[in-house]
């Protein structure tokens, strides 16, 4: 059965529906998936847990909500406990908007994850276009399809889980082979390695495939040859450091504007926004996007129109050059621009439990939901965070776990999290929010976390409980360890920009930054690194698309200045 099709399952009452619906997805689908029709809610049910049994894949769950069948939100709220994996898909009738009110709400607790037209015409691209998306999620979730890197290496090692995490972010088709297995030895024995240092990658894009023993993660970016050094003496308008969703955004206004520009990346597109399984507030896609659909297609826009990448590189100084900037690379190079965007964003706070330290990799993740959540299955997982991105973390692991418990420090998630995603959280069957909760030590067994010490921070006595995954999602440490001094930074290491920058003498004679403009001239900050910006993804996008215009500012200033003349729309 491991070969067989996934499957696409239709159960509704009404005869029309069942009929327009399921003509539909068998001509459009039925060539790549097995689709079920099911004209009664028991039928269906018991379908599905054949297939369960049978250990088959199920792509899509379609249930109906209209006059002529009322049934189908609560067949798609009982469908996910024997197949938490898959979409779950509500088919309304055009018109019928008595009903929306009750399919919103439902979607809202988690019963189900988009809502979807019956086609009322042949080749209805919008319903085929919802399917083909939420196809494309759950793809990518299971890691089906074509695998550009095959990576051969421990379940529970650090730097296999690393590079798993990057290679998923990167939205590049990964096959995973644990070490020991009957498929390593023969991948292993087909590349002429006997007992070689793990991981092992391939890349099987290359002819011949290029294998890669235990290899940094330069030597990753090299072989890809995605990156190539600039031309002596070349000088970019701007350098990008991180592509965050501000950053990819200042990349994709700043080259579609004409500017000759660079990002830096130093591990994957999408920074914290990129882990996120499925982004439902995000304007313009009422449907809800994946963090990586959503910086992959930022990534391809800014690449589109011109936008230069260096991947697993890191950012290591800051420096000027007369009236240009420096930025100097991990590898070694120096890359010179007329301004630089920091866009690094921030890291999740780490917990400072030593124990569970020794375990990052092996049970113990920060952030990583989305790449770790498959190899979770069945077990017991808990998720330590108040806010969206831990939230979406948990709903994304109830798919897989047997049971997830969400640690919040305080008392409410109410000032820290969006109503919808508590709703959800609240609807979901196994998963459990506890509040007062804080992670306090850790046990391991044969080198793999297995329990938990959990406390309550107003006092009282610790509890040990069982644990297999521990996914870690708190706070923020900006990623600015790396600027000079004279970039001003507020108590808690955020970059400062604009007015509150500006020093005395500049303040005497009238002078002040522009509002994204850090201490040092020409150099900008975005996201969630600036001081005082809003942690949502859309006011990062901002942020990015204001920065440039900023920037083209500056950059006449500059070449006003170096030219003797006055730039225009200057008194």
């Amino acid at each position: 059965m491991v070969d067989a099709d996934p499957v696409l399952l239709l159960a509704t009452s009404d005869p029309t529906s069942r009929e327009v619906i399921g003509s539909e997805l068998r001509r459009r689908y039925g060539g790549d998936y097995e689709v079920v029709v099911c004209a009664d809610h028991s039928h269906a049910r018991a379908v599905l847990e054949g297939l369960r049994r049978w250990g088959r894949d199920v792509a899509l769950v379609i249930g109906c909500y209209g006059p002529g069948d009322r049934a189908g939100l609560d067949f798609l709220r009982r469908a996910y406990a024997l197949h938490p994996s898959a979409k779950r898909v509500v088919a309304a009738i055009w018109g019928d908007f008595a009903s929306t009110s009750t399919v919103f709400a439902a979607i809202a607790q988690g019963h189900a994850e988009l809502v979807v037209l019956r086609p009322e015409r042949p080749r209805d691209e919008e319903f085929h276009g919802a399917l083909t998306d939420a196809l494309d999620d759950w793809q990518l979730a299971q890691g089906i399809g074509f695998a550009a890197v095959r990576l051969i290496g421990e379940q529970r090692d650090e730097r296999t889980h690393s590079l798993r995490d990057t290679f998923g972010r990167n939205h590049i088709p990964v096959a995973f082979h644990e070490a020991g297995t009957d498929a390593a030895h023969r991948m292993l024995a087909g590349l002429g390695l006997e007992d070689p240092a793990l991981p092992v990658v391939v890349l099987t894009f290359t002819s011949p495939p290029t294998t890669l023993v235990a290899p940094t993660d330069l030597e990753i970016a090299d072989a890809f040859g995605l990156t190539r050094p600039p031309p002596a003496g070349h000088v970019y308008d701007v350098v990008v450091v991180g592509a965050g969703p501000s950053g990819l955004a200042a990349a994709v206004y700043a080259s579609s504007e004409g500017l000759s520009t660079l990002v830096v990346e130093q591990q994957a597109v999408g920074g914290q926004a990129g882990t996120s399984s499925l982004i439902r507030n995000y304007p313009g896609f009422s449907r809800g996007i994946s963090g990586a659909h959503l910086a992959w297609r930022s990534f391809q826009q800014a690449w589109a129109f011109g936008t230069e990448y260096f991947f697993m590189r890191r950012v290591q100084g800051l420096g000027t050059d007369g009236p240009l900037h420096t930025v100097e690379l991990s590898d070694g190079d120096t890359v010179r621009s007329r301004s630089v965007v920091i866009a690094t964003g921030v890291d999740y706070r780490r917990l400072d439990v030593p124990v569970l330290e020794d375990l990052v990799g092996r049970g113990v993740y920060y952030g990583a939901a989305v790449s770790e959540a498959p190899s979770m299955a069945g077990q017991e997982v808990y998720v330590v965070g108040g806010g969206n991105s831990a939230g979406q973390a948990a709903l994304h692991l109830a798919r897989y776990a047997r049971h997830v418990t969400l640690l919040v420090r305080g008392p409410s998630l109410a000032a820290s999290m969006s109503d919808y995603l508590i709703a959800q959280l609240e609807g979901t069957r196994n998963v459990a929010i506890r509040y007062h909760s804080v992670v306090l030590g850790g046990r391991s067994a044969d080198g793999c976390l297995a329990g938990l010490t959990l406390g309550d921070p107003r006092g009282g006595e610790p509890e040990g409980v069982p644990a297999t995954g521990l996914f870690v999602l708190i706070g923020s440490v900006p990623r600015t360890g790396w600027l000079p001094q004279e970039v001003m930074r507020d108590e808690a290491g955020f970059v400062r920009t604009g007015p509150d920058t500006a020093t005395a003498a500049e303040m005497m004679q009238g002078q002040a930054r522009l509002p994204l403009e850090t201490s040092m001239p020409g150099v900008f900050a975005v996201g969630d690194v600036r001081s005082g910006s809003v942690k949502r993804v859309a006011t990062a996008v901002g942020d990015g698309a204001t920065v440039i215009a900023l920037i083209h500012g500056y950059l006449a200033e500059q070449r006003a200045r170096e030219n003797g003349t006055t730039p225009a729309g200057t008194p």
